[in-house]
């Protein structure tokens, strides 16, 4: 069973950066796709990013394009979403999550299995 952790989550000011983490300490995502997600009180839960560990092929939303990055570490079985020049409108929690590899990164919300316990990013204005 994948369990996915995340961590980094706090306050900042805006234009400040943040660095979310996830990891399952007992297992390798080399099969995966991993991706991050954000639902902000009364929204849907929306994509953010998306990485296929394998090769590092990424996609984002437009709205987080060139501000964000989603990178791996292969020895640390650990996804990053490295935010730079935040937003007040970037706040929501944030969620980690998986599925097993195919042949296109998916965005879609529905099309991934295992999800984290979120952590909350709130951006002051």
């Amino acid at each position: 069973q994948v369990q996915l952790v995340e961590s980094g989550g706090g306050l900042v000011q805006a234009g400040g950066s943040l660095t979310l983490s996830c990891a399952d300490s007992g297992r390798t995502f080399s099969s995966y796709h991993m991706g991050w997600f954000r639902q902000a009180p009364g929204k849907e839960r929306e994509f953010v990013a998306a990485i296929r560990w394998s090769t590092g092929i990424t996609v984002y939303a437009d709205s987080v394009k060139g501000r964000f990055t989603i990178s791996r570490d292969n020895a640390k079985n650990t996804v990053y979403l490295r935010m730079n020049s935040l937003k007040p409108e970037d706040t929501a929690v944030y969620y980690c999550a998986a599925r097993r590899s195919s042949v296109f990164l998916s965005s879609s919300v529905n099309e991934y299995t295992y999800w984290g316990q979120g952590t909350q990013v709130t951006v002051s204005s």
